[in-house]
């Protein structure tokens, strides 16, 4: 349960200083520089200290990574463009934990305590307080229909990964064989590059370009600044924050990990007060107090 909350906090950190080297570089290069980082980062981990691409589940990492890193975030950006990051978020996260629960349930056979559940779904109301749009507020600037389905394909694809990490680690551990979990997260990340890798060329070939880079217009003093944000960026997010959340996924159900995890949203409104002036709504602090409660439930409920 400690490494789902660490998880938690990582992304925090991570959607933080996304926004900063975003703000300061553009999103495109931020978001290009940060996998490539976290993919050297993860390469020089697990081709010395780690397994590599050895273990008896890689086939299985390799298809998570497929699934979740590639098609969940390529689908989550694309909702991000027609329905805005609120709306697109709340979809993900709060669909994300009970498709996870029950495919798992179905294909592992792992049950989760009544307990829990409810915990679970505490965090996730508490979730959708902080996100939901307020009254006539019309999120995003595309169709809202397609906006909608690529926001449940994002889930689809965020449970799927997760509970493919859950079969990967049980294969192992029925083999025999210790994974860590920097090198599993090295395992999932290729595949996820790969695909991003080939939408980000079909966008840049089938529609417009993309606006004029900021990278070119920061002043020269201020080119340290920036990669240093999108280090931490690269290090607490695809680095750490993934590790931790294959750490978490190698002895918590899926459903529980993500429920936790869910609540990334609420650690990221502190850093948006603190950093950008951000100030919460008495309803998003309602929300977060009934989130953060469900998540101490949770660390003090035995994982089934």
């Amino acid at each position: 349960m400690l490494a789902a909350i660490l998880t938690t906090f990582f992304f925090a950190a991570s959607a933080a200083a996304g926004t900063r080297s975003a703000s300061l570089i553009g999103p495109a290069n931020a978001n290009f520089v940060r996998l490539v980082v976290a993919s050297l980062a993860l390469a020089a981990y697990a081709h010395t200290l780690g397994q590599g691409f050895g273990g008896p589940a890689l086939g299985t990492f390799m298809l998570g990574g497929l699934i979740g890193f590639g098609m969940g975030d390529v689908a989550l950006y694309e909702a991000y463009d027609r329905i805005g990051s609120r709306m697109s978020i709340l979809l993900c996260q709060c669909l994300a934990a009970p498709m996870a629960a029950c495919v798992e349930w179905w294909w592992l056979g792992t049950r989760i305590e009544m307990i829990q559940f409810i915990l679970g779904a505490a965090v996730l109301c508490g979730v959708a307080l902080v996100l939901a749009p307020r009254k006539g507020e019309r999120p995003g600037r595309g169709p809202l229909n397609s906006g909608v389905a690529f926001g449940c394909l994002a889930a689809v694809g965020q449970a799927s990964g997760a509970v493919l990490s859950r079969k990967g680690f049980s294969e192992c551990a029925r083999a025999g064989f210790h994974l860590d979990a920097l090198t599993a997260t090295y395992q999932r990340i290729w595949p996820g590059v790969i695909v991003a890798a080939i939408v980000f060329v079909l966008i840049r070939v089938f529609r417009r370009p993309f606006s004029k880079s900021r990278l070119q217009d920061l002043p020269r003093e201020k080119v340290p600044v920036a990669m240093a944000w999108v280090l931490g960026n690269a290090l607490s997010g695809a680095v750490i924050g993934v590790a931790c959340y294959q750490w978490a996924l190698a002895t918590t159900p899926s459903g529980v990990v993500l429920a936790i995890v869910a609540a990334t949203p609420i650690a990221v409104m502190p850093l948006a007060w603190l950093m950008e002036r951000d100030r919460p709504s008495r309803r998003c602090i309602l929300g977060a107090v009934i989130a953060v409660a469900g998540v101490a439930g949770l660390a003090l409920v035995p994982a089934s």
